[in-house]
């Protein structure tokens, strides 16, 4: 480290170092900051920690082993003879600024201060609270592992590496935020990803320039991708080891931000968000059907309200033999009217089941069935073929693998039915255009969002389509530019 860039450095006096660290860690003020004042071998030394944080049986293990020793023995360079020799820990190391010092402290390790040397040693012996690997709810399988990740970032790279014991494999360390400094980790497989895909994604995290990431890994999304006004996601976000593994192998870079459960990938396209592991959980013709049951949910969730409302406005488009399409009555408020309260409806419906005990989830569900449902039509308020195409809408809209996708794709819904209710067919039409056009213009990094349907690949299409054998899948997007290791 270079000394000039030190505003507060180690100093020899012992009594200034340990006031500095008091003061600024508000050791008084805080009741969880814990300054503790030994003396061992004849010299006085003070210990920094956060009180949960720190595993009390290291601790109380490097103390004992400090308890035996001489004034002797630690002559004639402390610093030296406490590293190589009686200082029982792995992981340790000597920083020489005060203000790395306080950042180190406030994310867990323990700060040792000793007289008469001009350098504190970090000795990282932290934990964290946290819980136990589970599956995650949004990402389940029928057959496969039931772990996923959790809150710390230690045990989400370990799971990671379990299932990818490549030496390549580059875990780099970052930190973000002026106050929170948030551990942030990029992972990518040094002789697959493509060097410059890695050089974007490190600069647009060091370039996060903000107090702290309140959202995790939502937060870090917002600055690296920007696009703010573009609904749909440029980055897939995953819960699964598993789902992590398979893109490292494809030659895609990860992001893990510590304190979130979920991991970024970078970059994806429109039809990254389309997959789930489900489909290669099964044999490869079985995984084709799912695939291709999902692909027509999503395009449902999308066209299916739209195109009915433009068949029960205007029952001329439709020829005789499916006339039954189109409602006989509309009952007494207009179609559209009855589109926009029921799709209100199913949101209040959505955030009012996030929002409930596990405990009432089945009898909310039972409430709004009756409500919504039966109530509502005898009443007047909807007609049956209302109830019906909104349903197979939010069918589609809950088979979509991607959350974030899912709601990318019912706001464009609800834009293509207020074309169609303002315009008609040319609305629907025009609303489609822009829709493909904001689509073939947005780009994931460098990576065009509809590749490889836009700009057309037909071998990756083919795979995009139709789920390929695991023998013969041993090839990687090329749109990704990733190294071949093998040649």
């Amino acid at each position: 480290m270079d000394d000039k860039k030190i505003k507060h450095p180690v100093s020899s006096d012992f009594d200034k170092n340990v006031k500095f660290l008091h003061d600024e860690l508000g050791v008084e003020q805080s009741f969880d900051v814990i300054q503790l004042n030994l003396e061992y071998a004849g010299r006085r030394m003070a210990m920094f920690m956060v009180d949960g944080f720190v595993k009390d049986d290291i601790l109380h293990l490097i103390m004992k082993f400090f308890a035996k020793l001489k004034p002797e023995q630690l002559e004639p360079d402390p610093l030296d003879k406490l590293l190589k020799t009686y200082l029982p820990y792995i992981e340790i190391e000597v920083q020489k600024d005060l203000d790395t010092v306080i950042d180190f402290v406030l994310a867990g390790p323990t700060a040792l201060v000793v007289e008469g040397t001009d350098d504190i040693i970090m000795i990282d012996a932290r934990t964290y609270p946290v819980r136990g690997p589970e599956e995650p709810d949004v990402e389940r399988v029928t057959r496969g592992a039931r772990d996923g990740f959790v809150e710390t970032i230690v045990f989400n790279t370990a799971l990671t590496r379990r299932r990818v014991r490549d030496r390549t494999l580059r875990m780099e360390y970052l930190q973000v935020g002026r106050r929170s400094k948030t551990d942030i980790c990029v992972s990518y497989i040094e002789d697959i990803a493509d060097p410059e895909m890695v050089k974007r994604v490190k600069e647009s995290v060091s370039k996060i320039d903000t107090d702290g990431l309140p959202m995790g890994e939502k937060t870090v999304e917002e600055f690296v991708v920007g696009r703010h006004l573009n609904p749909y996601p440029l980055v897939r976000y995953t819960e699964r080891p598993d789902t992590a593994a398979i893109h490292l192998y494809e030659g895609h870079v990860l992001i893990y931000v510590d304190g979130s459960p979920s991991v970024l990938i970078t970059p994806t396209t429109f039809w990254h968000h389309l997959q789930h592991a489900e489909e290669y959980r099964q044999k490869p013709l079985v995984g084709a059907y799912l695939r291709m049951v999902r692909f027509i949910g999503v395009w449902l969730a999308i066209f299916a309200l739209p195109l009915w409302y433009l068949f029960a406005a205007s029952p001329d488009l439709l020829p005789g033999n499916i006339a039954f399409i189109g409602p006989e009555e509309t009952g007494e408020l207009p179609l559209f009217v009855q589109f926009l309260i029921i799709e209100i409806g199913l949101d209040i419906l959505r955030m009012a089941t996030i929002h409930t005990p596990s405990s009432l989830a089945t009898a909310l569900g039972l409430v709004a069935a009756i409500l919504i449902g039966q109530v509502a039509i005898e009443v007047g308020l909807f007609i049956n073929e209302v109830v019906l195409y909104i349903a197979v809408a939010a069918m589609g809209t809950f088979a979509t693998p991607s959350y974030e996708l899912s709601l990318a794709n019912r706001l464009i819904r609800i834009m293509l039915l207020i074309l169609s209710a303002a315009f008609g067919v040319i609305g629907f039409v025009v609303g489609i255009i822009f829709w493909i056009l904001l689509l073939v213009r947005t780009k994931s990094f460098h990576i065009p969002y509809l590749w490889p349907f836009i700009p057309f690949s037909f071998r990756s299409m083919r795979d995009v389509l139709f789920r390929a054998p695991m023998p013969l899948k041993n090839r990687r997007p090329t749109v990704l530019h990733t190294q071949d290791p093998d040649k």
